[in-house]
């Protein structure tokens, strides 16, 4: 498989899953222990746009910073991978690979497609049945925009690329429904 080459000033969609559909996150913990580890490897080569932390997958939006190496990109990610795998399979007397594959990776070259796929990562808990409302999952970063938290999120951004807080949350509510009728009528 050829993989994308992570390089900087760009957009991109990270993501995998569990190997053999494994779960990759277990307890409660584990989601919180894999986003600390985010922004702990990555904060400095990186920003985060959106994220879902799924049972036996997980999205990330990011766009790499200006002037940061590739190569130093792909190390933090691999670090930050590794990381959690390792303490992952001592915690739980496993071993081997949790992953499904390195780390899979999109460009994103277009604003239109940056916002569905912030879109499609929000609502991917009710995609999979993992919630009954996408809003109240709690391991994706959909809250954080609503929230005036702090938050390492690019939230400005993001509510500018979709014209404010109140489009934001409009845009997602209708793609649901559009969702909804569609697997209605098949």
């Amino acid at each position: 498989m050829k993989y994308e080459p992570l390089v900087s000033d760009t957009y991109f969609h990270i993501y995998n899953r569990g190997n053999n559909k494994e779960d990759i996150f277990k307890e409660e913990r584990n989601y919180k222990y894999f986003l600390s580890l985010l922004d702990k490897y990555c904060n400095d080569i990186c920003e985060v746009y959106a994220y879902c932390l799924l049972k036996n997958h997980f999205h990330l939006v990011i766009k790499t910073n200006t002037d940061v190496e590739g190569r130093l990109i792909s190390q933090k990610f691999s670090n930050m991978f590794n990381t959690y795998v390792k303490a992952i399979n001592k915690v739980y007397d496993r071993n081997g690979s949790l992953f499904k594959d390195r780390f899979l990776r999109k460009k994103i070259d277009n604003e239109v497609y940056l916002k569905q796929l912030i879109i499609y990562v929000h609502l991917n808990p009710e995609h999979h049945r993992m919630a009954l409302d996408f809003r109240e999952y709690p391991f994706s970063s959909y809250q954080s925009f609503l929230s005036s938290k702090h938050s390492r999120l690019s939230r400005e951004f993001i509510l500018s690329l979709f014209g404010g807080i109140s489009n934001f949350e409009y845009v997602h509510l209708n793609k649901k429904v559009k969702i909804e009728k569609r697997y209605t009528l098949e």
